[in-house]
């Protein structure tokens, strides 16, 4: 490139302790481009951001932008530097409005030293006309979409005038039509010669939004290549170190007896009639648009939300309605849609997430030890490939990729009978993939029945043996393994009137390319 980049990072490193976090790490972004930063998790990338957005200190290497060396020692420095981060959770004040968020610290003053609140709304005002979007600038943040979250964070990096933009995983939790939008909002910041970094795990994404690609494996460097020069075999190749084979290792089963069976439920304003079953030996998706239902279904099964009418039945017994505790004694286990929230204790070490639902195994005299605890856990880390220095580590401390494993650790622990997956995939790599389909698809031989809800339709095309289909809370379709293609899926989750065609042999394949040991 002709310019100069605003940015550069030269074989950094950063180690904590024993652990090597970031071994060489390089990257160059450039004004008026779209640089997306790639690999596995684990492989150094989230680091790397923190050291340009100032939350660590590198311990090695080169860091300049514009041109002249660096040392940022706070969020503040680099945000007064030029430099804006957007995280996949944006962490936004919800009892705030979304002008008091854009402005949170440095509140314009009036000659009477008041908040200048007219000034504020009329910029903020400004800035969604500039971004092309609607919000409100009075309304509470809370409530609020993770694709208007996402708008307000980058309104406030335009409002301090961002030199440099970092999308970490900005679309993991999106509808396409808000990717969409964002990825037009991206496009005219770009047009506005800035300089853009978006990390995502979705190919399709990268390809279409970037124009250059950064892999990064290991916590190295591995390369650096324009878009146009490159496809998604040579780039996950480079990420993982190895060739690809199958993202989708399915096992034939053999059906066994019915273990959930769910009966005429009912949740106001959520979701109506559903009836269901799955048997022992299979893997059956529940697909749908954002927004159909899916995960309330499956967290009105577990016993997490409630439902009128209707039951829930587990191996023929009936389970009480809005009882986890329930549930889990009978043989049901839950990896929900978002782990941090909702499957882990973040705070609490690795080894104590994983035994969360067998402690009472564990006790021994009125005592769980930290040995028992750990060898407990060894166990299912070992079997899950979970990667850390330590059990003794925060959960906090993980990839989101090993943050997964954790979770179905966790559950896998418990030996349950039904095992509920929300989104098994989101949000992490494609060699992390791969293990978590195999394992689903070696359980599933083993005899465990397993309710998958995913958004990805290679996924659920990939890996289900039959398909329930959502439309705004209702099940228009079952569709077989044979019958499950693209189009009836896609006609049945927007329940349109054009009947779907025959079902045909097609061979699953995805934009995220498939990888394997």
């Amino acid at each position: 490139m002709s310019q100069a980049p605003t940015l550069q990072l030269r074989d950094v490193s950063k180690h904590f302790g024993q652990v090597t976090a970031l071994a060489s790490g390089s990257i160059e972004l450039y004004p008026g481009s779209i640089h997306a930063l790639i690999g596995e998790n684990g492989a150094g990338k989230s680091t790397l951001v923190k050291i340009i957005a100032g939350l660590y200190h590198r311990d090695s290497g080169e860091f300049l932008f514009e041109g002249k060396p660096v040392d940022f020692k706070s969020t503040a420095e680099s945000k007064a530097a030029g430099i804006a981060v957007i995280y996949q959770e944006p962490t936004l004040f919800p009892d705030l409005s979304v002008t008091e968020n854009v402005f949170m610290g440095r509140q314009p003053v009036n000659r009477f030293f008041r908040i200048n609140r007219s000034a504020m709304r009329a910029e903020v005002v400004q800035l969604m006309e500039r971004l092309g979007v609607g919000l409100d600038p009075d309304r509470p943040t809370r409530g609020l979409s993770i694709a208007d979250q996402q708008i307000i964070e980058i309104a406030k990096a335009i409002s301090l005038d961002a030199k440099v933009l970092i999308m970490d995983e900005p679309t993991a939790a999106l509808s396409g039509v808000e990717v969409e939008r964002l990825f037009a909002v991206a496009r005219q910041l770009r047009d506005e010669g800035r300089a853009l970094m978006f990390i995502s795990h979705r190919f399709n994404e990268v390809f279409s939004l970037c124009d250059t690609v950064t892999v990064m494996r290991d916590g190295n460097y591995v390369s650096t290549v324009a878009i146009k020069d490159t496809n998604e075999h040579q780039l996950v190749t480079q990420m993982v170190g190895r060739e690809v084979t199958s993202l989708f290792p399915k096992l034939d089963t053999e059906v066994g007896e019915t273990v959930l069976e769910v009966h005429g439920l009912n949740s106001p304003g959520v979701f109506a009639d559903i009836d269901l079953h799955v048997d022992a030996g299979e893997i059956v998706g529940l697909s749908g648009l954002v927004g159909a239902g899916r995960s309330e279904v499956a967290r009105a099964i577990f016993g997490v939300d409630p439902y009128t009418d209707g039951q829930v039945q587990l191996l023929g017994k009936p389970l009480p309605a809005r009882n986890p505790a329930a549930a889990m004694a009978a043989g049901i286990g839950f990896v929900p849609e978002d782990r941090r929230q909702q499957g882990l204790v973040m705070q609490n070490p690795i080894a104590t997430n994983i035994t969360d639902a067998i402690r009472g195994s564990l006790v021994k005299r009125g005592v769980i030890t930290h040995k028992a605890e750990n060898a407990a856990a060894q166990i299912w880390a070992h079997n899950l490939e979970v990667k850390t220095a330590s059990l003794d580590a925060k959960a906090e401390t993980l990839s989101g990729g090993n943050q997964q494993k954790v979770v179905l650790a966790k559950w896998l622990a418990s030996n349950p009978k039904l095992l509920i997956i929300d989104e098994p995939t989101r949000g992490i790599d494609v060699g992390t993939k791969s293990e978590v389909h195999r394992r689903m698809s070696q359980l599933a031989k083993e005899g465990m029945a397993i309710l998958m809800i995913s958004s990805e339709l290679p996924e659920v095309l990939g890996m289900a043996d039959r398909v329930y289909v959502m439309h705004e809370g209702r099940i228009t379709a079952e569709l077989s393994r044979d019958e499950a293609t693209p189009e009836s899926v896609m006609y049945a989750a927007t329940h349109s009137s054009v009947p779907a065609p025959a079902a045909v042999e097609i061979e699953v394949t995805e934009t995220i390319v498939e990888t394997g040991k």
